[in-house]
């Protein structure tokens, strides 16, 4: 461009026209070579940033999958919050990566090609100009660092606002049922407060910090000013003036554009902060350990022993001190208390989705943590409280974890747990679509779905938490048959409030305050009369259900 300009300094109109035609088709085709490089440079970073998100999400989601549950049970980990992460961050690293970076490549090159260039035209001229140009970067790079611990703060207001979207549309019945979407509008409309207002500070710093361009201009007069007095001195020409000025100045434009990249290359860095820490967080109970024993059999026996007890997310509230429960294999075990006695505690250790603080837990003779996970719960089978269904078919639903089983298994499970007659009442029969979080099923057909699923697996121990709870008499007792047949023979662990689900158990634990107060048979503990807690609980129940 700088030779450009001098063409128009000859005297020979003829010369002028030549040099004037070549410098255009140079410049075209320099136009056409530019085209295609940024074409081919966006394609490859582009290819390159989705290959990354996908890798990222992919890496993210089944590190996630094996985090312990306690995990789960922190606010900032909440599945509002899960989601808006893979969502959000992930695209903010590929925008980093696959826009962001390229741009920064480009500069680098371009300002190392331009400060050889400029040396060897004008080596004064440029010496000066290369000089004042860190003014630039440095005004840049304080820009950054202090937009950095605001895009932080930027991001977790965001979060939030996610995190009650999730938990709004989630709970789309119960926002319906109580006509509460403006409440609903009114809290996302505080939560998104934060984020404005982060954005707004967050614009004014960068607006205030935006001196470079002013610089610029000064450096621009320095360049005329020195370039003038080597002109007189007769070092330099006016082409060479014109060539080592463009040339910097360009390069200081990149460079300022670059500069106005550091909100964005805040925000990516913050986002690889968080994505890293997710993917190399080390889990506390690893379901993948390769040097965990791997059971074929199960026997079923289960020894708690001498175990203290606290949620992650509630360390202060002691659940069990102490505690020691011994549940005999091919037995039926239920557990019975008030609510908030560990009932539920039991099944969850068990299953090892805790560990105690103290104590230890066998099964079959052998520490729990000795085994690996996933070979331990291939051999447990477990009916919760409020079994979601995924978002798929009843048949996919039923096979979930065994999807080795033929149709006939399947259909025989579903028999086993008085669940095929109403799957085949239905339209599509096993074809049928569930729903998100089954919205299509009742809560007894969820139910009969999660204990054919259980059957499917051929548990040695089943653990059935509240199995018919919030159920009508009609379903509950089909459930409770189909349960009944399950137990026959394994070890079963029952959780139940309605104690005339547990009659026939082999052995019923009276649970109260994390301590186990009565043991026996249903009858053995009748029998104990009025001071009996089981006694009082039974009366309890059937005096109420006789009001």
């Amino acid at each position: 461009m700088g030779s450009m300009v001098s063409i128009y300094f000859l005297t020979d109109h003829k010369e002028m026209k030549d040099q004037t035609r070549i410098y255009s088709l140079f410049f075209v085709g320099l136009a056409l070579v530019s085209f295609l490089i940024n074409i081919a440079q966006h394609y490859n970073f582009g290819v390159m940033g989705e290959y990354l998100t996908k890798r990222i999400r992919e890496q993210m989601i089944s590190k996630i999958l094996t985090f312990e549950i306690g995990w789960f049970d922190s606010d900032e980990n909440s599945s509002g919050a899960i989601c808006a992460q893979l969502a959000q961050d992930a695209n903010v690293v590929r925008s980093l990566v696959g826009d962001r970076m390229s741009l920064v490549i480009q500069t680098a090159s371009a300002v190392l090609i331009a400060c050889i260039m400029s040396l060897a035209i004008a080596w004064r001229l440029a010496l000066v100009m290369i000089v004042v140009q860190p003014l630039i970067i440095i005004c840049f790079y304080a820009r950054r660092t202090l937009l950095k611990s605001m895009s932080k703060k930027s991001l977790q207001a965001q979060s939030e606002c996610s995190k009650l979207a999730v938990e709004a549309v989630a709970n789309l019945r119960t926002v319906t049922a109580f006509s509460s979407q403006d409440r609903i509008l009114r809290l996302f409309d505080q939560a998104q407060k934060g984020p404005r207002k982060e954005s707004i500070r967050q614009s004014w710093f960068a607006g205030r910090l935006s001196t470079s361009m002013s610089i610029l201009r000064c450096v621009w007069a320095l360049t005329f000013w020195y370039g003038g007095i080597l002109m007189a001195q007769h070092r330099l020409t006016s082409k060479a003036l014109f060539q080592t000025f463009l040339i910097l100045i360009s390069t200081g434009r990149v460079i300022a554009d670059a500069g106005s990249m550091t909100t964005d290359l805040a925000k990516g860095a913050d986002a690889v902060t968080s994505v890293f820490s997710t993917i190399d967080r080390k889990t506390e109970i690893d379901p993948d350990n390769p040097e965990g024993y791997k059971p074929k059999n199960l026997e079923g026996k289960v020894d708690i022993t001498e175990i203290d007890f606290a949620y992650p997310s509630r360390p202060d509230l002691i659940i069990f001190k102490g505690f020691s429960l011994s549940i005999q294999p091919g037995k039926s075990t239920a557990l019975v208390g008030q609510s908030g006695s560990g009932k539920s505690t039991i099944i969850g250790l068990i299953e090892r989705f805790h560990d105690p603080l103290v104590g230890t837990i066998e099964i079959d003779g052998i520490g729990i943590k000795t085994y690996s996970l996933r070979a331990l719960r291939k051999h447990i089978g477990l009916v919760s409280q409020e079994p979601t269904p995924f978002a798929g078919t009843i048949r996919e639903n039923i096979v979930y974890g065994t999807e080795t089983a033929t149709e006939e298994e399947t259909q025989s499970a579903a028999r086993y747990a008085n669940a095929h007659d109403f799957i085949s009442s239905l339209k599509d029969g096993y074809d049928t679509w569930c729903g998100e979080r089954g919205v299509q099923l009742s809560g007894g057909q969820k139910r009969r779905t999660a204990t054919a699923r259980a059957i499917l697996k051929q548990p040695a121990i089943l653990l059935l938490d509240e199995a018919t709870s919030a159920l009508d008499s009609q379903s509950e007792k089909v459930v409770q048959e189909a349960l009944d047949r399950v137990m026959v023979g394994r070890t079963s662990v029952v959780v139940a409030h309605r104690l005339s689900t547990i009659q026939n158990c082999d052995l019923i634990t009276v649970l109260e305050k994390g301590i186990v107060v009565e043991k026996g048979t249903h009858a053995s503990l009748m029998a104990k009369g009025p001071s009996g807690t089981y006694f009082g609980l039974v009366n309890l129940q059937q005096g109420g259900s006789h009001h």
